[in-house]
């Protein structure tokens, strides 16, 4: 049921019972990015440990694989390249992947605390809650995806368009953790447990990363890889990172020829992780709403 106040133009809400004063819809996203940017710098360990993971694939795949599949990946996709410069962008991909995964464990942490419920019982509107969250969450991500291009040009990787495309591969990031902070969100609200959250998308991680173009070219994998992989976001986010690293035309599961180049790849593959994006970003602002609505009744 809503109201509204003829004072001064101020509008209320009411939700279950509880009367919502109108507050600025940008002072609500900032205050809860302020919240929750200072709760990741207060946990350093957090982001220690989501870097962890990364920085052993980087290393050990290069290591153990680098010398083997070098040569014939690089004749895959037509050219001599570096395993490492390879397997960069998919780590990078994989650090947003994992960070973004991460989100979720912290609303449900909020939530077993009894600071989710205060929050939203305070008049804040629902998106504006979910927004400043996710603003934090991207900050994060985009500093632990240069870390590890820092990481991966010291051990020989290189970035063909240089210091812009390196910025370049950090967007790609940024856009494609949305997917998995929305998806957390949406599960987390619906588990409102950190055990049953994480049992569910530890799972999906791992297969979403390796039936996918991130650690070998598809036209090396078996065909239903390559099938899978036209419907595995994690396909789009790694080519679109690969084709800003290499600066060439990468993606095999859609065939673009009108643009040019590395273009043929990154505006098709920006698309679809736009339209995974806004379907999911829905998704988790309708299961907070829904949520918090059963709550309060």
């Amino acid at each position: 049921m809503r109201s509204k106040s003829g004072q001064g133009g101020t509008k209320s809400t009411s939700r279950g019972g509880v009367r919502r004063a109108g507050n600025s819809f940008l002072g609500d996203t900032l205050a809860n990015f302020k919240r929750w940017l200072l709760k990741f710098i207060r946990s350093p360990h957090v982001i220690a440990m989501n870097l962890l993971q990364p920085i052993l694939f980087l290393f050990l795949f290069t290591e153990v694989f680098g010398g083997v599949v070098g040569g014939p990946m690089g004749r895959a996709i037509g050219g001599s390249i570096d395993y490492v410069t390879f397997l960069l962008p998919a780590i990078a991909i994989q650090v947003a992947l994992m960070t973004g995964q991460g989100g979720g464990i912290g609303l449900v942490m909020d939530i077993e605390e009894w600071i989710f419920e205060k929050v939203m019982v305070s008049p804040m509107g629902t998106t504006a809650v979910f927004l400043g969250k996710t603003f934090s969450e991207l900050v994060r991500i985009a500093i632990q995806i240069g870390i590890i291009l820092g990481l991966g040009v010291l051990l020989g990787a290189e970035i063909t368009t240089g210091f812009l495309g390196a910025l370049g591969v950090i967007g790609i990031g940024v856009l494609f953790s949305l997917l998995f902070i929305s998806l957390t969100t949406a599960v987390a609200m619906v588990t409102k447990d950190q055990e049953a959250m994480m049992s569910i998308m530890f799972p999906v991680m791992f297969p979403l990363l390796f039936l996918s173009s991130a650690f070998l070219p598809l036209n090396a994998l078996p065909g239903w890889i390559q099938t899978f992989a036209m419907f595995n976001p994690v396909t789009y986010g790694v080519d679109a990172a690969r084709a800003m690293v290499l600066g060439k035309d990468v993606m095999e599961v859609v065939n673009v020829t009108s643009f040019s180049g590395m273009w043929n790849t990154i505006i098709p593959a920006l698309g679809v992780l736009l339209a995974f994006a806004v379907v999911l970003g829905g998704l988790a602002v309708f299961s907070i709403r829904r949520g918090t609505s059963t709550d309060v009744e």
